[in-house]
């Protein structure tokens, strides 16, 4: 029986994992929330490991409130930071295996063309620069890990694709960003892609999202169409939304070491938004 830490398990990546692998007999999840394991504390984080002995420890927890984290800033580096340093260190002392995930938000967002793996990283704002030194803490900590960097996750609760569906029951339009590209990526397809990996001995830093890109505006239209609502969508500049936190304008992903070194390929982000609108 392989034991499996799963932190942040209330989360929609979380409760994709758990649904994935839910008729695995020969895997046992251990599941953690804030309530169960507060991954800020090297010395609850420890007991729990050496009590688990676990084969793996997979981190779905983070602060990803992105304007909150502005505000939030110590808030933010304890779980986006620390928590991860302390499951790698963890993970090192009891030889379990780290799959940790991360955000294209480590990326500034400046470029013309999708970002690869070893495309130099500058994070614009608190969240992507908690994300990333999170991501050094379990490079520096752990022996071996896997870093998955995704982007516009939605799976089974707070989400883009859901927001916009509550808004067209009582809305003819609604405004939407349209400068800012990247790709949708549902929880269910990440899922996949942990799996891929997580029974190898192929550690490293990974792009994990769905094939292709889109705007935000252009998301709502196609969350709208598969819907089948009538809502519109009027397109606004990122200016003109005025949010707190800076946003990458384009952070689109290529999942270059997934083709490189495995046989996976996630969806399309179309077919992976029209397979979720049918669960819903």
């Amino acid at each position: 029986m392989k034991k499996i830490i799963v932190t942040g398990c209330n989360g929609q990546l979380g409760r994709a994992v758990n649904l994935f692998f839910k008729d695995a007999a020969d895997i046992g999840f251990v599941n953690t929330d804030v309530g169960e394991l507060d991954i800020t504390n090297i010395d609850k984080v420890m007991e729990l490991a050496r009590e688990v002995k676990p084969y793996a420890i997979i981190n779905c927890a983070a602060h990803t409130g992105v304007d909150a984290c502005e505000t939030e800033y110590d808030k933010a580096f304890k779980i986006n930071a620390i928590g991860p340093r302390n499951l790698a260190i963890a993970a090192r002392e009891t030889g379990a295996k780290l799959m940790h995930i991360s955000t294209d938000y480590v990326f500034d967002g400046k470029a013309t063309k999708p970002y690869v793996e070893t495309d130099a990283t500058n994070p614009h704002g608190a969240y992507g620069s908690t994300k990333l030194a999170g991501e050094n803490f379990v490079k520096d900590f752990a022996d071996r890990y896997f870093i998955l960097r995704t982007a516009w996750l939605y799976g089974d609760g707070k989400n883009f694709a859901k927001t916009m569906l509550r808004l067209s029951e009582d809305h003819d339009m609604v405004t939407v960003v349209e400068d800012q590209f990247g790709s949708p990526t549902s929880a269910a397809e990440l899922t996949k892609a942990i799996n891929a990996l997580l029974f190898t001995e192929n550690y490293g830093t990974f792009h994990a999202t769905c094939e292709g890109s889109c705007s935000w505006a252009e998301f709502a239209k196609e969350v709208f169409r598969l819907a089948g609502k009538a809502t519109q969508v009027k397109a606004i500049t990122t200016e003109e939304y005025g949010a707190a936190a800076p946003r990458p304008a384009y952070s689109v992903l290529e999942n270059r070491m997934f083709k490189l070194t495995t046989d996976f390929m996630f969806a399309d982000w179309h077919d992976a938004i029209a397979e979720y609108i049918k669960t819903l």
